[in-house]
């Protein structure tokens, strides 16, 4: 297993890897368009922080990544890269995408109604690094989800980030359990998050947080 930095020619594998490394995980697929799913989630930072994007190898092949920011405030939000990514491909317009922004805007009334919070971006000055990570199912208990947290942390430790966070789902009680082995903590309520289901249950969202290295 090889841990390497990211590489302008690596853009289409994981392109590739974005569509399936998480199938069978609450996070499979939002809306059913992986294209401008990976215009939220991948390519951003592919983008605008390639120093902070981190690949697996295996056999020549890349089976898992790392993607990160050093400093949030300073990144587009989840929610400017989601409006960003409905504009773009005029989601609203095509079948499978407006019936996930159909039931997430009834989620969200009801939710108001109900005076309840829903997910939003983690925005807090002790933790401002944030990551996502994706390891290919037959790559998963090889360690590379572990190596690629060890290089970012090492990354995080070289720049003095003060600390790092995450958000993730509840539901996904793998990767619950996975974070909290490598130092993460739950921090917050689990607010909904709008339109998203999991065996056609709700999903609610979890931030975990991990502080830096004293210096």
């Amino acid at each position: 297993m090889e841990i390497r930095d990211f590489e302008a020619a690596d853009r289409q594998e994981l392109r590739e890897l974005f569509t399936w490394a998480s199938e069978g995980s609450p996070v499979a697929s939002l809306w059913g368009d992986p294209e401008s799913e990976a215009a939220i989630y991948l390519d951003p930072y592919l983008d605008l922080a390639p120093e902070s994007v981190f690949v697996a190898v295996a056999g020549g092949k890349i089976v898992g990544y790392l993607t990160g920011c050093l400093d949030s405030s300073k990144f587009p939000s989840e929610v400017e890269r989601i409006e960003r990514a409905i504009r773009t491909y005029r989601l609203f317009l095509r079948p499978t995408p407006a019936r996930f922004f159909g039931r997430a805007m009834v989620d969200t009334l009801a939710a108001a109604i109900r005076r309840e919070p829903t997910a939003s971006d983690f925005q807090d000055s002790r933790w401002p690094a944030h990551l996502h990570i994706a390891v290919a199912a037959d790559a998963r208990g090889t360690g590379a989800a572990a190596a690629l947290m060890d290089r970012w942390f090492a990354r995080l430790d070289e720049n003095g980030s003060p600390g790092c966070h995450l958000q993730t789902q509840v539901e996904n009680a793998r990767a619950v359990r996975f974070f909290t082995r490598m130092g993460f903590t739950p921090i917050g309520s689990a607010p909904l998050i709008p339109g998203m289901r999991y065996q056609d249950e709700r999903v609610h969202q979890q931030a975990m947080v991990r502080p830096g290295e004293p210096t």
